[in-house]
């Protein structure tokens, strides 16, 4: 899951402004470099205004129901994105989105406004835990992320027509939410983007992501950019190099202000293994350990990403016999890449399902 994203704002820098904006209280295995961004952009919103609310967290210490066995789970930070014309046909859906590692609901900010508008429907963007503004909590695996998921389906109150989709690291977060038959009631389709149900070893490059994000904040940097100047000598890509540095947040602790990065870099950097594995083994025959989800289910694949291939597809068909593919001209970052193209992908199959 190499998190060589371009900034999500460019994005929509054509489309329509939002009318008015509400705030309310309260990457794994290698993967090819990022190809260039494409010059195509966002669906622009409907006229009318897209209201937009931000719901900060705090840290959910209750004892966890019995559906979740042995997960306690956290209070998810979360954005939601109201349709301003709320269509007839999605009443009582919703559409909620995942992020990768080392990223954050903010990446799918653009990207949600133009699934409420089109679909007519409230969209979500999730911070998982360890990541963005939710709590920082362990173990960082794929059985605590399902947990923390469900959990805000209940706490939201959706407990049908959910349209759950994932990039990347959260793509196998709403899978493993899916193939968990106390966890998925909710469910009414099930997206994928850019990562199968597989298991593999993840990058090394990983490790020296973290490892570097560690020494910045050992040398107490007090910008982007002399933060961004230690972290060449790991990763020559400027869009990935932006892409880290998102995380980071200045500190004002001690004699002199300086960069700190807002996830915990040493959980992060030990769970590295459970990131790159997954909870299930693919059936047959059908057991709790080898489950299957039958709803309508899709994967989104970057042609010229290694994520999804020949090797385990079959591995997706077996844990998802009810599912299709769509293949996009882009590397691993699809919705980054064609931001159009995958809203347009997502719309039909939804409105299809």
């Amino acid at each position: 899951m190499r998190p060589s994203i371009p900034r999500l704002s460019r994005l929509i820098a054509s489309t329509r402004p939002i009318a008015q904006i509400r705030v309310a209280s309260l990457p794994l295995p290698c993967t090819s470099s990022l190809r260039p961004l494409k010059s195509t952009t966002l669906p622009p919103p409907s006229p009318a205004s897209t209201q937009i609310r931000a719901n900060h967290s705090h840290s959910y210490t209750t004892p966890p129901s019995s559906q979740i066995k042995d997960q306690v789970p956290v209070e998810l930070s979360y954005d939601v994105v109201e349709p301003s014309k709320p269509s007839p046909e999605a009443e009582g859906q919703s559409l909620v989105i995942c992020h990768g590692l080392f990223g954050s609901k903010q990446n799918w900010r653009s990207l949600a406004k133009a699934f409420a508008a089109q679909l007519g429907m409230p969209v979500y963007t999730l911070d998982l835990r360890n990541h963005g503004q939710s709590p920082h909590a362990s173990p960082h695996n794929y059985a605590a992320m399902a947990a923390d998921i469900h959990h805000f389906f209940q706490a939201r109150n959706l407990t049908s027509g959910v349209n759950l989709l994932g990039h990347s690291m959260g793509g196998k977060a709403v899978m493993a939410v899916a193939l968990n038959k106390e966890l998925n009631g909710a469910l009414r389709t099930l997206i994928s983007v850019d990562m199968s149900p597989a298991r593999g070893k993840i990058s090394p490059e990983f490790a020296s992501y973290t490892q570097a994000m560690i020494d910045i904040e050992k040398a107490k940097v007090r910008t982007k950019q002399e933060a961004d100047k230690l972290l060449q000598s790991t990763e020559p890509m400027l869009p990935t190099r932006q892409f880290l540095l998102t995380n980071t947040r200045l500190s004002r602790e001690g004699p002199e202000p300086h960069l700190v990065f807002r996830i915990p870099l040493q959980l992060l950097s030990e769970s590295i293994p459970q990131i790159g594995d997954f909870p299930y083994k693919p059936p047959p025959p059908v057991t709790e350990a080898s489950p299957e989800w039958q709803g309508p289910t899709l994967f989104i694949k970057g042609e010229h990403s290694k994520y999804i291939n020949k090797h385990n597809i079959p591995v997706a068909e077996q844990f998802f016999p009810n599912m299709k593919l769509e293949v996009l001209d882009t590397g691993h970052w699809v919705h980054a890449e064609k931001p159009a193209e995958t809203v347009e992908l997502v719309k039909a199959f939804i409105q299809g399902a």
